[in-house]
């Protein structure tokens, strides 16, 4: 299998799983999303003593036709990635199939990428927090997050090195601690930064709560077609050089 088979049906996963992506965050994200954006609108008026301020782009155009269109290149984006990642890493992860490959990339980044970063600097709902920390606090998840992505790169390139030496045990073992050891260090010198004030906790977790539901959804939906898609072109080019092998024999 070549890398633009691969890097094609991930674009492909990416798709579908940008699709799915907008459907859990229209129906389980935007109910919490427009809570949060009526307490903060709420606090706005209080504080400069008027309403009604003009929309440079109407909320209903944003909750639709812009979640859409941001899902789906999200996922695309990132189904394009973890096709050319899985393409690398393929006859490379001991005596794994393209398909299992493809899923241990899948739930590596997931991990890497969504989940690590998100504990260390949680989701905040639009506008939130002090507007002069704002930009700060964007900057220090992107860098948690390139340094998950590298750490999450060590891990693997030590576990390779490790299996054939030490087992598949010891190399998943060394890899998953140094991985766990890096991030732990990081977030331990990095400063936390989440000035939300006053605003309501519950509100704030039922956001972070979605959040974290859809970026679940979207590498879950992923990793399930690209296994797929991935597994059925090796079978079928698996079935095609047997084809050819028997009909040499003959």
């Amino acid at each position: 299998m070549t890398p633009r088979a691969f890097l094609l049906r991930g674009l492909l996963a990416g798709l579908l799983a940008g699709i799915a992506t907008f459907v859990v965050a229209f129906t389980v994200g935007e109910p919490h999303v427009q809570a949060a954006i009526d307490v903060e609108e709420a606090h706005a008026a209080a504080a400069t003593h008027h309403h009604d301020e003009p929309e440079l782009v109407s909320r209903n155009t944003q909750r639709t036709w812009g979640l859409l269109t941001a899902s789906v290149a999200i996922g695309t984006a990132l189904g394009g990635l973890v096709g050319l990642v899985s393409a690398g890493v393929v006859g490379r992860l001991g005596r794994l199939s393209p398909g299992q490959s493809t899923a241990l990339v899948a739930a590596a980044g997931w991990v890497a990428v969504t989940l690590v970063p998100f504990l260390k600097y949680p989701a905040s709902p639009p506008a939130v927090g002090d507007p002069d920390t704002i930009g700060q606090r964007t900057t220090l998840f992107f860098v948690f997050l390139l340094v998950s992505v590298v750490a999450a790169a060590a891990s693997v390139a030590l576990g390779n090195r490790l299996h054939a030496a030490r087992g598949a045990y010891v190399a998943v073992l060394a890899g998953t601690v140094t991985y766990l050891a890096l991030m732990v260090a990081t977030g331990l010198v990095m400063p936390s930064v989440n000035e939300v004030g006053d605003f309501p906790a519950d509100t704030l977790w039922y956001f972070r709560r979605a959040s974290l539901i859809t970026d679940a959804a979207l590498w879950a939906v992923l990793g399930v077609a690209l296994t797929g898609l991935v597994g059925g072109l090796h079978r079928r080019e698996s079935a095609t050089v047997a084809r050819r092998e028997l009909a040499a024999s003959l």
